[in-house]
């Protein structure tokens, strides 16, 4: 089984969801992919993070959306 990328634990960041091993939340990814920043960009400015770790998150993301949407 893949380890998750991302966590969520009360006691850190007051539970928002954040990059496992670190305390930067997810929400920075999308912030800054929403103001139209590369991936890179992102990656570059939290070196904690690497673009495995960011993509990796997306495609979480994704999986947890697709598995509860329901077909047109």
């Amino acid at each position: 089984m893949k380890q998750r990328v991302i966590v969520v634990d009360k006691e850190i960041q007051s539970g928002a969801p954040v990059f496992a091993g670190t305390r930067v939340p997810v929400k920075i990814l999308f912030d800054y992919l929403e103001a139209g920043d590369p991936l890179d960009v992102f990656v570059r400015e939290f070196p904690s993070i690497t673009r495995e770790m960011a993509v990796a998150a997306l495609e979480e993301a994704q999986s947890a959306l697709i598995h509860d949407a329901h077909p047109a």
